[in-house]
């Protein structure tokens, strides 16, 4: 939360303290030139531009929240690269106007002053607004950037408070601060931030399809960089740098903080260069006489200002004695004939200026938020399916499925010609409504409605007009897995060929009272097991008989029934004698030869293969990398080892199928396995590995992290592969 605070204190800190010290120059000029009167008009033109920003930003908010994932990444690209620009020409207006600023403001209050009072509103609106809008532009894609708001949204309000709190000490004379050097030191910190949300913008850009370059990657530091870590969180917070980065992310960083830079430095070096000039006394080539020489002797260069708002109030010069003197009076008679005038309510004006922006934001997110089919009620049934359907706008959209049917059916919303999947609702019972919601585009669809024990009914197509795109999932039939399940199968049975050899010779070495080559022996046999992951749920009881844990059972590890590898394992690295583990060999050599016997006639589920494709590593994470599986060998990282072996022999057997689904999907997973497979191979020496207890911080939150990516980006499998009776 902290690290993602930081950008938006900074921007809090300088919109805040820009914003401020125009307010108090503003203030300070009125409060010195007599017209206090006039101070609600500068408060009115504040408050306009905070209910501005407040409601620029909930259109942000709104109007993303509701366009489609795709839509969202290209959208919060784009305000990102606007937010740079803004940025950007803050940075750079404020290195010039920082010394002239006070001036430039009471240039324009003198202006207002003899126009009227919309005038000098207008003048604090304006002055404030464009502060209020790139603070709330900046704060969003900084969120964005972040994934949570409650960090940028905190930094922001410190950054503000504290800017307040300088702004009123400058106003009281309190403080003295060189806003030059204020501005020039915060310009750039803000640059280099700046740079990392250009690249974080057009990553979210490639995320998009707005630009190519997706997967073409030029930095890829996480297998060994964290990132979880403490210091790889505030990295990425601070200045949007992630351990892995596109070409294009590293060129437009590199680019604009090389060039941005370099024409700030310049120009803060040419400022500086300028006033020195102007303030070195000129050479003389000719002594003049000392009287003319004091005659026309030239002032003193003034020192550079040191404050803002104080420094300015102060110098403001006294009212004059004409200002001071009464108004004459009015003629005789004159204001009893005219009738006063009838005054506004001074609430009027400050609640209007709110009151519009937000109605206005309002509007908008009304308007752009997309509607409930509330009308689109669907009807489904065993013989009609889409009764009631109309082509619906393009965006999200909520569907009401209602079956009027006397058997429960699975809804699909399709593209009839592909049978790809837009929507779905499983198990509709009869007389029931449900809502479906789908995002919508350009194209055509119809509903595919699957009454229990049925025949599937298609809907006649509707075509919806527009662009835009809509994600769907291509259908995956028994038949689509019917050959990776096949050659899955085939790739067990060998697998379970070897391990009843393996047990085989453990067995034997118990037997013969061999206890250190049953050690080595064990872990061999242990892995082979370990690399069947996705078949457990095929294997039945055997599983719990070969390789089940004494968790939960009542005599704990010296239970009856606390049997298998485990079991083993616990007896080896415990100091058991060989006699007390004769029986527990005996008995596992015998389950896996009958488990190898009864596999070919076992149901192997095929819906199984996808939801393996991550359960396998999930319970890695659970168990082998918490040391919760380990019963004395330390051999946690071996076995997590063969799980992703495993887990990378069912990938290749559903290769085939995620290519023509998701082709960006299988080469960040293959880029996760091999940083988790080069974090476990620094842990093996020899024949040995190192204990999950025995690893440093470091590099047990790396395995943690790698595990964890890589279970994030295998989260699609199952849904991408499921078994859908549309197809």
């Amino acid at each position: 939360m902290w690290d993602d605070a930081f950008p938006s204190f900074l921007i809090g800190l300088r919109e805040g303290l820009e914003g401020g010290l125009i307010v108090s120059i503003l203030v300070a000029t009125l409060v010195r030139a007599g017209a206090k009167a006039r101070l609600p008009q500068v408060w009115t033109g504040v408050l306009a531009a905070v209910a501005l920003a407040l409601s620029f930003g909930a259109v942000l908010t709104f109007t993303a929240a509701s366009l489609s994932a795709t839509a969202q990444e290209a959208f919060g690209g784009a305000l990102s690269v606007v937010a740079v620009a803004f940025v950007t020409a803050m940075v750079f207006w404020m290195r010039r106007s920082a010394r002239s600023l006070s001036g430039e403001i009471k240039e324009k209050v003198t202006g207002a002053l003899g126009m009227g009072a919309g005038v000098l509103v207008l003048t604090s609106f304006l002055a404030v607004g464009r502060e209020g809008l790139e603070t709330a532009l900046f704060l969003w894609t900084t969120a964005r950037a972040a994934g949570e708001s409650a960090g940028p949204m905190t930094g922001a309000g410190i950054g503000l408070v504290l800017a307040a709190g300088l702004c009123w000490g400058l106003y009281r004379r309190v403080l003295r601060i060189n806003l030059t050097k204020f501005f020039t030191a915060t310009g750039v910190v803000l640059i280099v931030i700046a740079a990392g949300v250009l690249g974080y913008g057009l990553r979210d850009l490639q995320e998009g399809g707005a630009l190519p370059g997706r997967a073409a990657y030029a930095v890829d530091l996480s297998g060994g960089v964290d990132a979880g870590s403490w210091y790889s969180t505030l990295v990425q917070g601070v200045f949007n740098l992630t351990p892995t980065m596109t070409w294009l992310q590293v060129v437009a960083y590199v680019g604009y903080l090389a060039v941005v830079m370099t024409l700030f430095v310049r120009g803060v070096r040419a400022t500086a260069t300028a006033r020195r000039t102007a303030s070195a006394p000129k050479p003389q080539t000719q002594p003049e006489p000392r009287a003319e020489t004091e005659r026309r002797a030239e002032p003193e260069p003034q020192p550079e200002p040191q404050a803002g708002a104080g420094a300015a109030a102060h110098a403001e010069p006294e009212p004059s004695a004409e200002s001071k003197q009464p108004a004459a009076p009015a003629a005789p008679g004159a204001s009893a004939a005219a009738p006063a005038p009838r005054r506004r309510p001074a609430w009027v004006v400050p609640v209007a200026v709110v009151a519009v922006p937000a109605v206005v934001a309002g509007l908008v997110v009304a308007l752009g938020w997309p509607k409930p089919a509330g009308a689109q009620t669907v009807a489904v049934s065993e013989t009609e399916c889409g009764k009631g359907f109309a082509a619906p706008e393009p965006g999200r959209q909520t569907f009401q499925m209602h079956n009027t049917g006397s058997k429960t059916s699975e809804v699909y919303l399709i593209d009839p010609a592909t049978s790809a999947v837009y929507g779905e609702i499983e198990g509709l019972a009869p007389g029931t409504t449900r809502d479906l919601v789908a995002t919508v585009a350009g194209g055509s669809y119809a509903w595919r409605c699957v009454p229990t024990g049925g025949t599937a009914v298609t809907s006649r197509a509707v075509r919806v007009g527009g662009g835009g795109a809509a994600t769907a999932v291509v259908p995956v039939s028994e038949q689509d897995l019917a050959a990776p399940l096949a050659q899955y199968r085939k790739y067990v049975d060998a697998g379970l060929a070897t391990l009843t050899a393996q047990t085989r010779k453990l067995n034997d070495d118990i037997q013969g009272g061999h206890l250190d080559t049953a050690r080595t022996d064990w872990l061999t046999a242990h892995r082979t097991y370990a690399s069947l992951g996705a078949a457990y749920g095929t294997f039945e009881d055997y599983d719990k008989k070969i390789n089940g844990r004494p968790d939960g059972l009542p005599g704990g590890v010296g239970d009856k029934d606390f049997t298998g590898f485990h079991r083993i394992e616990y007896g080896l690295w415990h100091g058991q004698s060989a006699d007390r583990l004769k029986a527990p060999a005996r008995q596992l050599a015998a389950d896996a030869a009958g488990l190898r016997k009864a596999f070919p006639t076992q149901a192997f589920d095929p819906g199984d293969l996808p939801l393996r494709a991550h359960e396998i590593l999930e319970n890695t994470l659970q168990f082998e990398l918490t040391g919760d599986a380990d019963q004395g060998s330390g051999t946690e990282l071996a076995t997590t080892d063969a799980d992703l072996a495993g887990t990378r022999e069912l990938l290749t057997v559903l290769r085939p199928l995620l290519t023509s689904r998701a082709p960006h999907l299988l080469p960040t997973v293959d880029t996760d396995i091999t940083r988790l497979q080069k974090l476990l191979d620094a842990a093996h020496h020899g024949d040995s590995w190192t204990p999950v207890d025995r690893l440093d911080t470091t590099t047990r939150a790396h395995l943690d992290g790698a595990t964890g990516q890589l279970l994030e980006d295998l989260a699609p499998v199952p849904d991408l592969l499921e078994i859908r009776k549309s197809a």
